[in-house]
C-alpha cells in the first residue's frame, strides 16, 4: 500500500477501536503506527492486540509500527472523608503524609518523595489545571500551600509539579512489567512518559537492549532544561502537548513544539506531535477549522508523524478522524510553500560518509526531478539520514530485517520493504529498480537513486550512490 503523503499517522487504540475489523479499517484509512496506551490497556491483553496488528500487516503486506506507551508515575492525592472538598481562593491547604481521609483543610499525598522535594514558591497543579496551589511552607512530612485557583477537589485527582524535579525514576514497577510484556510481544517502539532527565530514557534503553527503539515523551517543563541531553540518548521524540499545556503557560507550548521538532530533525530522529489534534472529532464527524490549522502547522514544520489519542481510542468517529488527518497532510504536502519551509530549515550535513551520500542523493533529486531514493539499509540508519534532509522524493527502505522495516514506518517519507539483502552491486541496482516499479514509485524510462553500503549487510556503512534507469526488464520482473 503506497501512501500519497510523507507525514505518518499514529493512531491510539482503545474501546472505539477494539476489534480486528476496526483496526483494519483504521490502517486502510491511513494509520501507519498503532499506539497501545498502557495506562488503559491491561498487560494481559497486550500480546493479543499486537497479534491482531501483525495479522493485518501480513494481509496488507506492509510493515506496521507498534508503539507501546508506558504509563509512567501517576501522582495523585488521597481520598476525602466526604468524597470531595471545596477549596476557596486564598485559603490554606495542606498536603501531608497522614493517611486519614481529607477535608477542606488537608489531604493525604501518598508520595513522600514529593513532600521532600517541594520548596516554598513551587506550584502544585491538581486535576489537569482546574486547581492551582502555591507552596508556602514545607517540613515534617507536609507541605502547606495557598490556594491560587480554587474549586472542588475530589478523590484521587492527579497532581502536576511544574517547578519540582521529583527524585524518582520515570519507570515504575508497573512500567517494568509492561515493558517486558511489550518487548516479548514484539513492540517496535517504547514511549517513556514523564521524562525529566536523560537517565530516565537510558534506563529504558538498557532494558530494551536493542529489541525496540525508545521514544522520549516531552510533557514536563523539567525535560526542557535538559532537552539536548534527552534527545541525544533517545531514538525519537514525542511532543505531548496536553500535559505540557497543564504544567507550563499555554502560550509557550507552540514555541516548544517548534523547538523540539526542529531539533529532532537536525539529529535525524523521528518526532511525533501529539494530543488534542482533532479533539472535537471525539464527538463530531468533522473537526474545527482551528484543529485543521493545528495539524497543518505540524506537517508544515516537517514532523515525522502526527498522533490521534482519544479521537481514535474512544471517539465516535475514529475512521473519519484518521482519514481527515490524512487528507490534511496530503494537501499540505502539495503546497509549494511546504517545500520552501522544509528547504529553509535543512541542516548542513555532518562530516560523515553517510551524511555526504545523503546530501548527494538530495541534490540529485532536485537536479533531476526524481521521485524515489532506493535505500538499502540494515539497521535503518541510512533511511533515517536520507529522511533527515526531507528530500522531495520518497525514501524506499529495502531491508532484510523485518524489525527495521517496522521501526521505519514511523519515519517521514519512508516506505519500508522487507527483502533479501543484495548479493552484489548489479543485484542491488536491478532489484531496487524492480521494487520502484512494483511499488508504483517509477515507470519504464524513469530514473531512481540507489543508496547502499558496501560490503552489504554492514550496519552504518553507507558509502555508495548511483542512478538506475527503469527498463522493460525491471517492469517484467516486478
Amino acid at each position: 500500500m503506497k501512501r500519497s503523503r510523507r507525514t505518518k499517522i499514529v493512531a491510539t487504540l482503545g474501546p472505539a477501536s477494539d476489534t480486528p475489523e476496526m483496526i483494519s479499517r483504521l490502517f486502510h484509512a491511513g494509520a501507519d503506527v498503532f499506539r497501545l496506551n498502557m495506562s488503559h490497556l491491561p498487560r494481559e491483553r497486550l500480546p493479543e492486540k499486537i497479534e491482531v496488528i501483525r495479522a493485518i500487516e501480513r494481509e496488507a503486506r506492509r510493515p506496521i509500527a507498534i508503539l507501546v506507551d508506558l504509563q509512567g508515575p501517576k501522582l495523585r492525592v488521597g481520598a476525602f472523608a466526604e468524597g470531595s472538598a471545596m477549596l476557596e481562593n486564598g485559603a490554606s491547604f495542606t498536603l501531608d503524609s497522614d493517611q486519614a481521609p481529607g477535608d477542606v483543610n488537608r489531604v493525604f499525598l501518598p508520595h513522600p518523595e514529593i513532600l521532600s522535594a517541594l520548596e516554598p514558591g513551587h506550584s502544585v497543579i491538581i486535576d489537569d489545571g482546574k486547581l492551582r496551589l502555591t507552596v508556602t511552607e514545607v517540613g515534617g512530612g507536609r507541605a502547606v500551600t495557598r490556594v491560587e485557583v480554587g474549586g472542588r477537589i475530589s478523590n484521587r485527582k492527579g497532581v502536576s509539579l511544574p517547578h519540582t524535579v521529583i527524585p524518582m525514576p520515570a519507570m515504575t514497577d508497573k512500567d517494568r512489567s509492561d515493558l517486558e510484556a511489550g518487548l516479548n510481544a514484539g513492540a517496535d517502539w517504547i514511549a517513556v512518559s514523564f521524562v525529566q532527565r536523560p537517565e530516565d530514557v537510558a534506563e529504558v534503553k538498557k532494558v530494551c537492549a536493542g529489541r525496540a527503539l525508545v521514544m522520549a515523551k516531552i510533557e514536563k517543563p523539567q525535560a526542557l532544561t535538559r532537552l539536548d541531553e534527552i534527545m541525544e540518548v533517545s531514538d525519537g521524540l514525542m511532543v505531548a502537548r496536553g500535559d505540557l499545556g497543564v504544567e507550563m503557560p499555554l502560550e509557550q507550548v507552540p514555541g516548544v513544539q517548534k523547538r523540539i521538532t526542529r531539533a529532532a530533525r537536525r539529529l535525524g530522529k523521528p518526532v511525533v506531535v501529539a494530543t488534542q489534534m482533532l479533539e472535537s472529532m471525539i464527538t463530531a464527524p468533522v473537526p474545527t477549522r482551528a484543529e485543521v490549522s493545528d495539524v497543518a502547522t505540524a506537517v508544515y514544520e516537517g514532523a515525522d508523524a502526527v498522533m490521534l489519542s482519544a479521537e481514535s481510542a474512544s471517539g465516535a468517529f475514529p475512521v473519519e478522524a484518521i482519514s481527515t488527518m490524512s487528507r490534511i497532510a496530503e494537501q499540505v504536502e502539495k503546497d509549494a510553500l511546504y517545500w520552501t519551509i522544509l528547504t529553509a530549515q535543512r541542516s548542513d550535513p555532518e562530516a560523515t560518509a553517510a551524511d555526504a551520500i545523503a546530501a548527494a542523493a538530495h541534490q540529485m533529486v532536485d537536479a533531476l526531478g526524481l521521485n524515489a531514493i532506493m535505500a538499502w539499509t540494515h539497521s535503518g540508519s541510512t533511511a533515517l539520514r536520507l529522511a533527515r534532509s526531507r528530500p522531495n522524493a520518497s525514501v524506499i527502505a529495502l531491508t532484510p530485517k523485518r524489525e527495521t522495516a517496522r521501526r521505519l514506518a514511523m519515519a517521514w517519507g519512508t516506505h519500508p520493504i522487507v527483502t533479501n539483502d543484495a548479493s552484489d552491486v548489479d543485484d542491488m541496482a536491478f532489484r531496487a529498480a524492480k521494487f520502484a516499479v512494483r511499488e508504483r514509485f517509477a515507470e519504464i524510462g524513469d530514473r531512481v537513486i540507489v543508496v547502499a553500503g558496501v560490503p552489504f549487510g554492514t550496519p552504518g556503512a553507507t558509502n555508495l550512490v548511483r542512478i538506475a534507469f527503469i527498463t522493460r526488464e525491471h517492469a517484467a520482473k516486478a
